[in-house]
């Protein structure tokens, strides 16, 4: 049975939800929780996503990954991407639900299917390590994954495909996907890129990659750029 597309959001709710996020960006944590919750009254998918988020990730609230799940829960009935992401997390680890890893492959499945890049990125993973339906690891069936994340905009995904061309000896092909990796300048990307190739560091298809990343780390240490997971 197909899933229902989610509703446009009302403008009252949108608001809310753009008030909430201020307020978490401004540090004020327990403000951004009020407003998510108004905006969850609305019953719509985003809005209880983001409650949900507020939940697991403890911003104004105390921590409770199970009340997290019963919101994303409800909000992935209402065919919310993000919630399906964001529940099927939970499952992977057991974070406030029973580790459930064939459950969490379902849904991050499901958020595939809206278009969500990070959820195929995952899939990657999950055929990389074994811990997809099968139960063994699947390196060429995680590079597919890896590869359409990347081409779908997840940056994690372009170091993870750089880190299967290192272990292939691919050091070129690592090097344009670090690049790749690099221009989304999102906080912890550069770190990455900078731990994957240290021990590489002195090989000179490398050094322009290098060179980039301590650029990007000065100028990310004085300026709000996105944190984006």
């Amino acid at each position: 049975m197909p899933r229902a597309v989610p509703l446009p959001v009302p403008p009252q709710v949108k608001a809310q939800l753009i008030l909430a996020q201020t307020h978490l960006d401004a540090g004020c944590r327990e403000d951004a929780f009020s407003c998510f919750g108004i905006a969850a009254r609305s019953g719509h998918p985003v809005a209880l996503n983001m409650l949900g988020r507020a939940y697991e990730r403890g911003w104004g609230v105390k921590r409770n990954p199970a009340m997290a799940a019963r919101c994303f829960e409800t909000a992935t009935e209402g065919g919310d991407g993000w919630a399906m992401f964001n529940l099927a997390d939970l499952f992977l680890a057991g974070d406030g639900v029973p580790k459930n890893p064939q459950r969490a492959y379902r849904l991050y499945v499901d958020a595939a299917r809206t278009g969500n890049a990070k959820a195929l990125n995952m899939l990657g993973i999950m055929h990389e390590d074994g811990t997809a339906p099968g139960g063994e690891p699947d390196p060429d069936v995680a590079h597919q994954f890896y590869q359409a994340a990347a081409e779908g905009g997840d940056c994690w995904a372009w170091l993870n495909l750089a880190r299967l061309a290192l272990d292939r000896g691919a050091r070129s092909e690592a090097a344009e996907s670090l690049e790749k990796a690099l221009d989304f300048t999102i906080v912890g990307v550069p770190d990455a890129v900078l731990a994957l190739i240290r021990p590489h560091a002195r090989e000179r298809v490398f050094h322009g990659v290098m060179i980039r990343c301590l650029t990007l780390l000065e100028a990310l240490s004085g300026k709000d750029v996105s944190h984006a997971a």
